[in-house]
């Protein structure tokens, strides 16, 4: 059910610069299109968010929040390290990943161009207009050695331990995502498991999100583009 957008999305085109022009990605390429969705019933295991249920013009902020997430994510990226692990060595597998770079909710490229309530769920259509900037940052993940891959993570509902609000929650099961990403690019490049690894890695689109075993789960496509391979033979 498709509804005209409220009035406080209107009230958020004059104060963020938000707007209910319809764009084809395919003939801007200076504009990024994405869609996310907000529960009105949010549910995050242990986890007590300070607002339930959510009311609409709280959860299109949220949404609002994430897609800037996410964009960021995708222009930007992150640095990473990552730890193969191999149990039998009783080494544990480790990922870091640094954001390099983040766009601010209310950044004026971000609008909102449609919204959909149904279900207890607000779905929300989103444009990022790139500065020249951004617009050659992005054209960096689109050449040289960079590589598509694709995988499902996943994180448990109330987030990992120490997590601080909603969004880090969902963010914990994207970036196990890139860690499954990551290992099965190396599983079909590399003959022999390494040790350490490093390099960039960035959204290609926005990721989905659905509820598995009483996880998030997040599949997602990344690209990836390795700097190093440290073998265990250097050890």
């Amino acid at each position: 059910m498709y509804r005209p957008l409220p009035l406080f999305v209107i009230f958020f085109a004059a104060v963020f610069a938000l707007s209910a022009q319809e764009h084809d990605s395919g003939n801007y390429p200076d504009v990024l299109r994405g869609e996310v969705w907000i529960e009105l019933e949010p549910v995050y295991g242990a986890f007590v968010d300070e607002q339930y249920p959510l009311d609409v013009e709280t959860a299109s902020r949220r949404a609002l929040e994430e897609a800037a997430a996410f964009y960021s994510a995708m222009i930007y990226g992150w640095s990473f390290y990552y730890d193969v692990g191999e149990k039998a060595r009783g080494i544990a597998e480790k990922l870091d990943l640094v954001l390099a770079a983040s766009i601010p909710f209310g950044d004026p490229g971000l609008r909102a161009t449609d919204v959909e309530i149904t279900d207890m769920r607000v779905q929300l259509w989103t444009d990022y207009r790139m500065t020249e900037a951004q617009q050659r940052r992005m054209q960096m993940w689109r050449q040289g050695d960079v590589r598509g891959v694709q995988a499902v993570g996943y994180g448990p509902l109330g987030g990992p331990d120490g997590a601080s609000g909603w969004l880090e929650i969902k963010m914990a099961a994207l970036e196990d995502a890139a860690r499954a990403a990551l290992r099965a690019a190396l599983r079909g490049s590399e003959r022999n498991r390494p040790k350490e690894v490093t390099g960039f890695i960035s959204l290609a689109s926005f990721p989905r999100y659905f509820m598995d075993a009483g996880h998030w789960a997040a599949s997602a496509r990344f690209r990836l583009d390795i700097h190093e391979i440290i073998p265990f033979a250097a050890y």
